[in-house]
């Protein structure tokens, strides 16, 4: 074959080759940034449960699972703008932040209140050895703040959960980075007794993988159960779960509140939550007794995951 005809049926061929990968392409439809199954969905938790489950709940049958709160910035129209990404450990200083919605670029300024407030902060070290749940003030602009003192240096995040007026409640997080000399800890042993300022409160009941399940924390002082808990955020309790590694947010509410005529206002605190997936837990549990607000922490382990879930190590001494 002479030098003409090798580079028409060269061109030919490569002209063939190109035609059958538009005709690929164009059968397939447009190639997404991100695969329809996301990196998220591995982390998924259960459609919104009833009145007492929170932000979680459980599957249901055939439906496609959500992601876990808070594990990403922007979701539903909304992104979380943190203004101050940036803090040096032990030094007190404002946390500014906004949500922003993403149709107009503005930043919302009209929010639904749930449990008293417009707006709940949670701020947790990726460690989760440090835990704040903050209500921080609006500014007429949308701007929120709230002064925070942080000690320990490493990577935070921080989740905003909310319900924008006339939209659905979300929970967005973003990252946020604190200075100094760091400090690597490990996450906390498992436990079922935490104590704080001479309370003693007990972790009764499991988490357990996509599935629906009760938890209730009996709070006492001095060996004597506590019969007396004060409304906080409109319920005798405030319980948030944090999964240990990606810091999935599971915020679940009281089975009950005060004042519906069959809640006790304690010593037991009544919870629904759901575990997205197999792992180790950090819940934080915020009551408040004698004028005061106090937060006990513990590890829990799902139920099903070929070890023994909750066993009880030594009482932790929470902030």
């Amino acid at each position: 074959m002479n030098t003409g005809l090798r580079i028409t049926a060269f061109a030919a061929a490569l002209a063939a080759t190109f035609g059958t990968a538009y005709g690929v392409g164009s059968g397939v439809g447009e190639i997404s940034p991100e695969p329809t199954s996301s990196a998220h969905g591995e982390h998924a938790g259960a459609a919104r449960a009833e009145k007492g489950g929170g932000h979680e709940g459980s599957h249901d049958g055939g439906r496609a699972a959500t992601p876990s709160g808070g594990l990403q910035i922007s979701d539903g129209g909304y992104t979380l703008d943190l203004k101050t990404p940036h803090l040096q450990a032990g030094k007190r200083a404002d946390l500014r932040f906004a949500v922003v919605r993403n149709a107009s670029g503005r930043q919302v300024t009209g929010y639904t209140r749930e449990h008293d407030k417009e707006l709940h902060l949670i701020v947790a070290s990726r460690e989760l050895t440090e835990y704040r749940h903050l209500h921080p003030t609006r500014a007429a602009d949308g701007t929120w703040s709230t002064p925070v003192d942080l000690p320990q240096a490493g990577g935070y995040r921080v989740f905003a959960d909310f319900k924008p007026k006339g939209g659905e409640a979300l929970t967005l997080g973003a990252d946020l980075a604190v200075s100094g000399a760091y400090e690597p800890k490990a996450l906390p042993a498992r436990h079922t007794t935490a104590r704080v300022d001479g309370y003693e409160v007990e972790l009764g009941g499991g988490l357990t993988p996509g599935k629906a399940g009760e938890l209730t924390l009996t709070v006492a002082k001095d060996g004597k159960p506590v019969r007396d808990l004060q409304p906080y955020l409109g319920a005798y309790g405030h319980l948030v779960a944090l999964r240990s590694g990606d810091l999935a947010y599971l915020h679940v509410h009281p089975n009950g509140e005060p004042g519906d005529g069959k809640t006790e206002p304690g010593p037991g605190i009544s919870f629904t939550a759901t575990a997205p997936s197999p792992g180790a837990y950090r819940l934080f549990l915020d009551f408040k007794h004698q004028g005061k607000v106090r937060t006990a922490a513990f590890t829990v382990h799902t139920q099903g995951t070929g070890e023994k879930a909750d066993s009880i190590a030594e009482p932790e001494h929470s902030h």
